[in-house]
């Protein structure tokens, strides 16, 4: 399988938001009227790295960098299409390579995948202290 993961680029958004409004409304705070603007922010203060197979964006994955404390994990995604080919697995390996001196934290809310599927431990809880307009 012809796979290539690659650093995003501001000239990626169009397919990459292609890609995140076909998850419908699990994911429409990222690409409703409000929601966009604030990510394409979030975007670019992350670092972010997408998946291709044959010339296809199949998904993608974005971190922030804390310094030398660890790399958190704030968003994984895979086209249902493409889906148990393991590219999720693929693209958290990817960061863990380029991130190799730093823990690497996925945070998320599908905890099932990420301890039956991947096999990954967990390693605390995520609280809400406040929450914005």
């Amino acid at each position: 399988m012809d796979i290539i993961i690659r650093k995003y680029t501001p000239e990626d958004e169009n397919a990459l938001f292609s890609l995140i409004e076909k998850e419908g409304g699990e994911w429409s705070d990222y690409w409703s009227v409000t929601g966009k603007p604030k990510y394409i922010k979030a975007l670019a203060s992350s670092v972010v790295f997408l998946l291709f197979s044959y010339s296809v964006l199949c998904g993608y994955i974005r971190c922030r960098d804390d310094g030398g404390f660890g790399v958190y994990v704030f968003d994984l995604l895979v086209d249902r299409d493409y889906r148990g080919n393991d590219f999720g697995r693929l693209l958290i390996e990817n960061v863990c390579r380029d991130y190799s001196d730093n823990d690497v934290y996925v945070m998320g809310d599908v905890y099932p995948y990420y301890e039956d599927n991947l096999g990954y431990e967990t390693a605390g809880k995520i609280y809400i202290a406040g929450k914005g307009d």
